[in-house]
């Protein structure tokens, strides 16, 4: 039986050549958190649709990206009872500061520095335009995370020339050992970094 992998993408949702599309439509048992305005995020109602698509997948992966994270680490504070293997967080988008992040996302802050109650990756990039490095060292300290340095790598979006990501498929599997749970189906390990 395939593990289920949630994707929760953020700001824009996730284009037909981003990673998270690619993922969703390689790896069997994951599907995406689709939100009704995509531009225009609200905390309540992008919040009560992952609880949604938590509870009709307990026991689920997820893999998030830039706004997904802070959404995921308000759902781990907000539901805590809810029934998550672990999260893999891309890239989190700095919701609290007003220099690297729009005033649409601002609604999502403060983000919970509280551990998350469920193993977690944080992968950050030394180049990110929406968090500097040592702020998501940060976050995956305060979230009890294992942190992931992925070099230079922007926001790790098909702007910053991620289309099918390899890498994120072995950050999976890591999340899956760590978690302790069945490693999905028809993972690959390929080389290659960011």
């Amino acid at each position: 039986m395939a593990m289920s992998v949630l994707i929760v993408p953020g700001l824009g949702g996730s284009e037909e050549n981003h990673w998270q599309t690619h993922l969703e439509r390689s790896l069997p048992g994951a599907a995406r958190v689709e939100q009704d305005d995509w531009d225009n995020p609200w905390p309540s109602q992008w919040l009560e649709r992952l609880a949604n698509a938590v509870v009709a997948r307990p026991g689920a992966l997820i893999v998030a990206h830039s706004l997904g994270c802070p959404l995921v680490a308000h759902l781990a504070v907000r539901r805590p009872g809810l029934c998550i293997a672990g999260a893999l967080l891309v890239a989190p988008a700095d919701v609290d500061s007003a220099r690297h992040t729009p005033s649409r996302v601002r609604n999502f802050a403060p983000v919970p520095r509280e551990p998350l109650p469920f193993p977690s990756i944080v992968v950050g990039s030394t180049n990110d335009p929406f968090i500097k490095i040592e702020r998501a060292r940060e976050l995956a300290a305060d979230w009890n995370s294992i942190f992931v340095d992925a070099g230079a790598c922007g926001h790790i979006n098909v702007a910053s020339g991620f289309g099918r990501w390899r890498a994120v498929e072995r950050l999976i599997e890591r999340l899956a050992t760590v978690a302790g749970v069945a490693r999905p189906a028809t993972l690959v390990s390929a080389g290659g970094s960011c």
